[in-house]
Order: C-alpha cells, then sequence, then structure tokens
C-alpha cells in the first residue's frame, strides 16, 4: 500500500486555501484516493518522515512551530502527537531526521539558522539541543537557511542561504556529530550577489551537488569530496531557454535515481527543466522544458518507484503527474491530476 501525504499553505496572507494535511491512499490502478485531511496548525507546508516510516514530522511556514504525528501502520493514517515551539526560529521550511534517527534538523529562513531537535522513541520531539545560527549583515542581520539536505551517507548538511538584504547567499556544508550534538562547518561556497541560492539536491554517487539559484534562474554544480566535506564549483548555467524573455523564481531541484539527469521548477515560467549530467564531469546541459501544467510549481518530487514524478501547483491547486523515463530524460503528462488546496509538498509512503 503507498499513502500520499500532502503540505500546504493555509493562511490568507499567503493567498492560501489548504485545509490542513491531506492522506491519499494510491490504488493499485494509480488512483488517489482521499482517506483523510488533518487540521493542524497553520501551514503545514513542509513533511518529512523519521528513518522508519513510522513518524511524519511537519514545519509550519511563517509560525516558528514543528509538530509530530503518529502513522497507523495499517491505514497511514495520522494522529497528532505533540508540538514544540523553535525559540527565535521564525518561518521553518524544511526538516529531516539524522542517520541515527534521535534527531530531527530544523532549518528557518527568518530565523537563519538551523536547529537540531532530539526525537524520542515514542515519535514526540523533545529539546533543542543544539542551534548553529548564520549570521549576516551588523549585528542583527541574518543569511536565510532555505534547507538543510543531506548528503547520501548523512554526514554532511548543505544549507543554502537568501542573503534578502540582511545576509549573504551561499552554500554552507556542515558535519552532524549526533555523539556531541554539534554542528561543525566544512565548507562554505559564496555565492553571487542576487543568485539566492534555494534548495540543493545530491547525485546518487554523492560526487555531485547541483544548487538552484531562486532570483537568476540558474543551476550551480559542484564537485563534492565526502571524506572532507568540500566543495568544488564547476559550472553555472541558466535554467530558462535563452529565447525566454519573461520573469521567472526558481524553486525546486532533484537528481533522478540513476544520476543521469537533473530536474528543475521555475515558478511564473511555470515548467520544469530537465539537463542531462555528464557522467564524466557531472555538468549539466539542457535538455528539455515541460509545462507544469498549472501555477506556481513550488514543488517537485519522484514518485516511490522513480517511473512518475508530480509537480505540485500551488496557486492552481493541482498536482500533476508525470511519467519519466530515465532513459531519454522525458517527462510525459499520464492525465491524473490531483486537486488539493494550496499543496507545497508531497511525501510517499
Amino acid at each position: 500500500m503507498t499513502v500520499a501525504y500532502v503540505g500546504c499553505r493555509t493562511t490568507r496572507e499567503r493567498n492560501a486555501r489548504g485545509k490542513g494535511i491531506r492522506v491519499y491512499r494510491i490504488q493499485e490502478d494509480g488512483t488517489w484516493r482521499e482517506i483523510q485531511t488533518l487540521k493542524t496548525l497553520d501551514n503545514p507546508s513542509y513533511l518529512a518522515f523519521d528513518n522508519k516510516n513510522e513518524y511524519l514530522y511537519s514545519v509550519h511556514g511563517d509560525l516558528d512551530h514543528v509538530t509530530s504525528y503518529r502513522i497507523d501502520p495499517g491505514t497511514g493514517i495520522l494522529t497528532l502527537l505533540n508540538q514544540i515551539r523553535l525559540e527565535g526560529g521564525k518561518n521553518p521550511v524544511f526538516i529531516t531526521s539524522d542517520r541515527t534517527n534521535r534527531y530531527m534538523i530544523v532549518a528557518t529562513l527568518q530565523g537563519g539558522a538551523l536547529y537540531v531537535v532530539r526525537r524520542k522513541e515514542d515519535g514526540t520531539l523533545g529539546d533543542t539541543v543544539c542551534v548553529h545560527r548564520f549570521p549576516g549583515t551588523g549585528g542583527e542581520g541574518a543569511c536565510h537557511a532555505h534547507q538543510c539536505i543531506w548528503d547520501r551517507k548523512k554526514e554532511f548538511l548543505f544549507v543554502p542561504q537568501q542573503g534578502r538584504g540582511t545576509g549573504y547567499p551561499g552554500l554552507t556544508v556542515l558535519r552532524f556529530c549526533p555523539e556531541t550534538e554539534t554542528l561543525e562547518e566544512t565548507d562554505y561556497f559564496r555565492a553571487r550577489e542576487g543568485t539566492e541560492p534555494r534548495h540543493a539536491a545530491v547525485h546518487p554517487d554523492n560526487r555531485f551537488v547541483y544548487l538552484v539559484n531562486e532570483k537568476d534562474n540558474t543551476v550551480t554544480s559542484f564537485a563534492f569530496d565526502d571524506r572532507s566535506g568540500k566543495l568544488r564549483a564547476l559550472q553555472t548555467v541558466s535554467a530558462l531557454p535563452e529565447h525566454y524573455r519573461g520573469q521567472g523564481q526558481a524553486s525546486g531541484i532533484l537528481v533522478d535515481k540513476h544520476g543521469k539527469w537533473v530536474v528543475e521548477s521555475t515558478r511564473i515560467f511555470e515548467a520544469m527543466t530537465v539537463f542531462k549530467i555528464d557522467s564524466r564531469t557531472g555538468t549539466l546541459k539542457a535538455a528539455d522544458y515541460v509545462s507544469c501544467q498549472g501555477r506556481t510549481p513550488r514543488f517537485i518530487t519522484f514518485g516511490p518507484d522513480g517511473n512518475t514524478f508530480y509537480a505540485a501547483n500551488e496557486d492552481s491547486d493541482t498536482i500533476i503527474e508525470y511519467r519519466f523515463d530515465s532513459v531519454e530524460g522525458t517527462l510525459t503528462p499520464s492525465g491524473r491530476k490531483i486537486r488539493t488546496e494550496s499543496p507545497v509538498c508531497l511525501v510517499f509512503r
């Protein structure tokens, strides 16, 4: 049984229509059947499982809260367990479990920091044991952490940061030590002003990292040494077609499971860009541009088998399903459209 969990925006300030976390059971024929809408705190906007897929966690955009849920193993239905506040951690945007499954790590955008939170055996969230801040300009400035994604060994975290007038655009690499509950910086890449790094994706062989830059709509490729935690910039390419003269806001980025393709989504342009990866150098070449069939593709993901792909269109209240050909790198709409309000995250169990 495959169950899909959809995070959303819910507030008027976000021009949102979401009602809470939507839970769907995916039938054998591929159809989605809603089995739960769980109303929780506003804007359950990013979701993640623990390492055993027994519990689900959500951050709440524009607030400073994180919530834990128990997953019924038979039905997939959620039960709220507890909520915690991150002191000074306004607008959490990303959450992930460490390799020991004892900690959840949260990136906070306006908070300009990572929070390491103890995860208890019953799935509930405990105390914050470590806060790693990204100072910006002046005494009160901050660099705005937009994500905290692991390398493939779950030893290093990649943290894209945006300047937003109070900090600096860049990508920090941090090593997490669960024994000492500490984060140690191993490398930092200072991006060009105006690029505003947003998300990163890691190649399956752990040798390359791809960083999408929101404001100038580019993707930067890096070589990565997973022994030292060091990056080496290789290339920056546009995510927009050469003939396109409109605006864009780059958002999501993924690497397919075979390590042959990078897929990136751009809002306003309302499409995905597919890049072919050079297997020797790790550099990218644009191969195709595919409509998201909606408005504002804030979030993209592959399905559990890697052969399906989904674009969550926040402002048209849809999730669009595609078939992904890993040989040709093509995304073909399957014809399935899931209607759900203000979707901004999708995870499968």
